[in-house]
């Protein structure tokens, strides 16, 4: 067989692999959401597929290898929808396209219960074993990183541009200090322990608020938690010096 044909035999095969596999981490996504996490067995995705599940093992090795690609999938594509929601804002001014990618992490989690469970609740706990999902070349681990590049990179535009209050490191306790240099010396810029302090609350407000939403666990008294989200966003915009980049939501 010529070289051109032995080349065009293992591209075609190639490309039927890459197919495949888009195919099952697509009806892995369908399976998730119609029988939530528990539900993602690979003969329930095989027999979704028409396979059987010996098939399936040609391609993921088991269970938990395709739930790790599937939260890379996941991941990916929450990031596409924060960095459009950026990218969108105009002028870009990082205030602006900090609440705008804020309000767009809200957004995509409200209206992705089932999938937000697995990236960020208890939904994966014995699914993907934790050293799995802390592994430096685990599948979910570069997308995840980009996840938090996206927020911690406005916040030191946000900062390099226009520094906020920070506390000195004198005032945080050594405990403190200590994770947040570690943490620090991960980043690509070199930035005050006390505006890494700041982020940390920031996020934790904003995540938190988030997280009680999608899990119900503000329906004690919020019937609609937009208002208060807003809120918080505004004294966080308070507490950044950007309270003129919050407008009211469209």
């Amino acid at each position: 067989m010529a070289d051109g044909a032995i080349t065009d035999v293992g591209t075609r095969r190639e490309r039927a692999r890459a197919d495949t596999l888009r195919e099952i981490r697509e009806t892995a996504r369908r399976v998730l959401v119609t029988s939530g996490p528990e539900g993602l067995a690979l003969r329930a995705i095989a027999r979704e597929m028409g396979l059987s599940a010996p098939a399936l093992y040609r391609y993921f090795p088991s269970r938990e290898d395709l739930v790790e690609q599937l939260v890379a999938d996941l991941y990916d594509e929450l990031c596409d929808h924060l960095e459009a929601a950026r990218d969108a804002v105009a002028p870009p001014r990082p205030g602006a396209q900090l609440l705008a990618t804020a309000r767009a992490f809200r957004r995509w989690a409200t209206t992705h219960h089932i999938e937000f469970g697995l990236l960020f609740g208890s939904a994966a706990q014995g699914i993907v074993p934790a050293d799995a999902a802390r592994a430096d070349d685990s599948p979910a681990e570069r997308p995840g990183r980009r996840f938090g590049g996206v927020f911690a990179a406005l916040m030191a535009q946000v900062y390099l541009e226009q520094p906020f209050p920070v506390p000195a490191d004198g005032e945080l306790a050594p405990e403190l200090q200590a994770q947040l240099e570690a943490w620090c010396a991960k980043l690509p810029v070199a930035l005050p322990l006390g505006v890494m302090s700041v982020f940390l609350s920031c996020w934790i407000r904003l995540y938190g608020m988030v997280c009680m939403e999608v899990f119900g666990h503000l329906r004690f008294a919020l019937a609609d938690p937009e208002p208060m989200f807003e809120s918080e966003m505004r004294r966080v915009a308070a507490e950044l010096g950007i309270t003129g980049d919050w407008s009211p939501p469209s």
